[in-house]
C-alpha cells in the first residue's frame, strides 16, 4: 500500500533552453548526505560529529535512491523522478520514499519540501516498514505441521499420503482436542516439495472460497436489493474485489485468511457497487445499511496484511 502527498503548487518556472543544465545545490548547501558515487560535499563544509554514545540513525533506503537526506533522527535515501507537473509529490510505499518534481525545481527546493513534511514522511515510512515486517513474520512455511490463517483462526497442514478424499487433494478436519487447531489433511507424501504443498493448499482454499463467497453473496444481495450474476476468484496482490454493472463480482480468494466479519464487509462492499458505482457518501451509507461497523473492519483489512505465499 502506497501513501501519497502532493505539495507546493509552484508557479511555472522558466522553460529550459537547449543545452541548459538544471542548477544543482551542493550537498552541503542542500543539507543532505551524498549517495555513494554522487557529488561530494565541499571539504570546507563544517562537519558535525555526533557523540559516540548515540546510536546510529534509522535508515530508510529506496532501492532506486539517487538522493539522501537527514530528516530528524533518520537518514532517508529517496528516488527522485523529474516529471512535467506543477507540484512536488511524495509517495511512500513498500520500497520507501519516491519524489516526483518538476524539472525546473532545484534539488535544494526538493529537500526543503521534504524537511517541511518530515513528520508525515517519517511516520509513513515507519508504518510501511512495520507492515513489511508483519508480512515477513506471516510468511507461510510450506511443510508438514505448518500453520496458516483460515477464517481468522490457525489451520494446521498435515501431510497424509495414504488417505483418499472426496474433495480432491485435501480434507478439513475438526480440532483433535480442546485448544488444538483444526487440521487440513493433504494427500501428499512426506517428501513433497514446498511448491507441491502450496499448490495443493491453494487449490483447496479456492474451492472453499467459492463456496463461502457464494453463500455470503446470496445472504447480502436481497438485503441490498440487488442481484449478482457471476462470481470470479481473483489472485490480485493489491485489490480485494470488484463489481460490474452486469452483476459480475470478483473476489480475492486470499480473503479466506480473514475472519468472517471482514469477508462480509468486502462482499457487501462489492454488492453495494451494484447500486452505487462510486465511493460517494451514498455508497458508504448503502454499505452501512448491512454492515454498520464497516469502517472498523475496513481498517483491520488495511492494517493486517494477508500472509505471503511465496
Amino acid at each position: 500500500m502506497s501513501q501519497q502527498l502532493a505539495l507546493f503548487d509552484l508557479p511555472p518556472g522558466p522553460a529550459p533552453r537547449a543545452g541548459d543544465r538544471q542548477p544543482v545545490m551542493a550537498p552541503a548547501q542542500a543539507g543532505h548526505a551524498p549517495m555513494a558515487g554522487k557529488t561530494r560535499a565541499s571539504p570546507t563544509a563544517p562537519a558535525t560529529t555526533a557523540p559516540a554514545s548515540l546510536l546510529a540513525p534509522v535508515e530508510f533506503r529506496h532501492p532506486r535512491a539517487s538522493r539522501e537526506l537527514r530528516l530528524g533522527d533518520a537518514v532517508v535515501a529517496y528516488a527522485l523522478q523529474r516529471v512535467r507537473r506543477r507540484s512536488i509529490g511524495f509517495t511512500v510505499g513498500p520500497d520507501g520514499l519516491s519524489v516526483r518534481a518538476p524539472g525546473w525545481v532545484t534539488l535544494g527546493a526538493v529537500d526543503a519540501a521534504l524537511r517541511e513534511k518530515a513528520d508525515w514522511i517519517l511516520r509513513k515510512l515507519s508504518e510501511a516498514r512495520q507492515r513489511q515486517q508483519r508480512l515477513e513474520s506471516a510468511r507461510i512455511v510450506w511443510a508438514d505441521g505448518a500453520l496458516l490463517p483460515y477464517l481468522g483462526e490457525p489451520l494446521q497442514l498435515v501431510l497424509d499420503p495414504g488417505h483418499g478424499f472426496s474433495d480432491p487433494g485435501a480434507l478439513l478436519l475438526a480440532c483433535a482436542g480442546s485448544g488444538d487447531a483444526p487440521r487440513l489433511q493433504i494427500a501428499l507424501p512426506h517428501s513433497a516439495t514446498a511448491a507441491q504443498i502450496r499448490d495443493a493448499v491453494q487449490a483447496w482454499l479456492m474451492r472453499a472460497a467459492r463456496r463461502h463467497f457464494s453463500a455470503r453473496l446470496d445472504h447480502f444481495a436481497p438485503l441490498l436489493g440487488v442481484r449478482w450474476s457471476r462470481l470470479r476468484l481473483s489472485s490480485a496482490q493489491t485489490r480485494w474485489g470488484s463489481a460490474k454493472a452486469d452483476g459480475s463480482i470478483r473476489l480475492n480468494w486470499r480473503l479466506l485468511h480473514y475472519r468472517p466479519a471482514i469477508i462480509d464487509y468486502v462482499v457487501a462492499h462489492e454488492l453495494a457497487h451494484l447500486r452505487v458505482m462510486d465511493h460517494s457518501p451514498r455508497f458508504w451509507d448503502t454499505v452501512a445499511s448491512v454492515v454498520p461497523d464497516y469502517a472498523r473492519l475496513r481498517g483491520h483489512l488495511r492494517d493486517a496484511p494477508a500472509p505471503l505465499w511465496e
